[in-house]
């Protein structure tokens, strides 16, 4: 690929951009095309499409061993999203990369995610947008993950995805060798089931702590949770559109004109 033509790629995440996985995606990228790194200072997991209003944001180089690597904004994903496109970068990029995330992205876990929402919103500025997730919160292994997602952007880039559209892709935290192999996935139903653990400070007065499972409700390869169960790399198409087109018919039946 000559440099001329290198395309220029985006990468973000939610883990914070001293998360492991935004190093490995970075270098994977950059076999691929021209990077710019721009991610929020702290981890903001579990923010979705949340951005800052009435706050300023700082952003700031971040180095690493002494070079550089890129830049942190005080914010959300989105806002680093938003940022990068209207202050940091003098032009569109030709895609946006976010995570790797630690931790899948799948099911309802979606809604939640930060890491797909600063995907999500660049679909939403017109930009080829993808969101990588390892599906582990320990021992993460980023070697293969690494390996996919180069694989799958330089796919992107030769054929293209529709506007509006963002591939969720989670990936199972097991050796290369031990890969099922990629599926075409939808959401699945899966859903976490949460309980608040009360504790006391050192004052008596009681405060939370959010705590849960994620429990299992698909059992078809097709369905993104139960596809990286079964050591499959599960692509998931998502679109920005939520609306419920199927039931728009029956809606109208309803007669609700003034």
């Amino acid at each position: 690929m000559e440099r001329a033509k290198r395309p220029h790629i985006l990468v973000c995440n939610d883990d914070g951009i001293e998360g492991e996985g935004i190093h490995a995606l970075a270098a994977a990228m950059k076999k691929i095309g021209r990077v710019t790194v721009v991610a929020p200072a702290e981890p903001h997991s579990g923010m979705s499409h949340a951005m800052t209003l009435g706050v300023p944001l700082r952003i700031k180089k971040f180095f690493k061993n002494s070079r550089f690597f890129g830049y942190t904004v005080s914010g959300t994903p989105v806002d680093c999203i938003k940022v990068a496109l209207s202050h940091i970068l003098p032009e569109k990029p030709d895609l946006i990369v976010s995570g790797i995330n630690y931790g899948s992205n799948t099911a309802t876990n979606t809604l939640y995610s930060g890491t797909v929402a600063a995907a999500l919103e660049g679909a939403i500025q017109g930009i080829t947008s993808l969101a990588f997730s390892l599906a582990t919160y320990e021992h993460a292994d980023f070697t293969y993950s690494g390996k996919f997602a180069r694989k799958l952007v330089k796919k992107v880039l030769l054929e293209g995805i529709p506007p509006d559209t963002v591939l969720s892709v989670n990936i199972p935290n097991v050796p290369e060798s031990l890969i099922s192999g990629a599926v075409i996935t939808r959401q699945g139903r899966s859903r976490w089931e949460e309980s608040a653990i009360e504790r006391n400070d050192m004052y008596g007065n009681p405060y939370y702590w959010l705590n849960g499972t994620l429990r299992l409700l698909d059992k078809d390869i097709r369905d993104d949770e139960f596809a990286v169960r079964q050591n499959y790399v599960a692509i998931t198409p998502i679109s920005c559109d939520m609306t419920n087109h199927s039931l728009i018919g029956t809606l109208e039946q309803w007669n609700l004109q003034k």
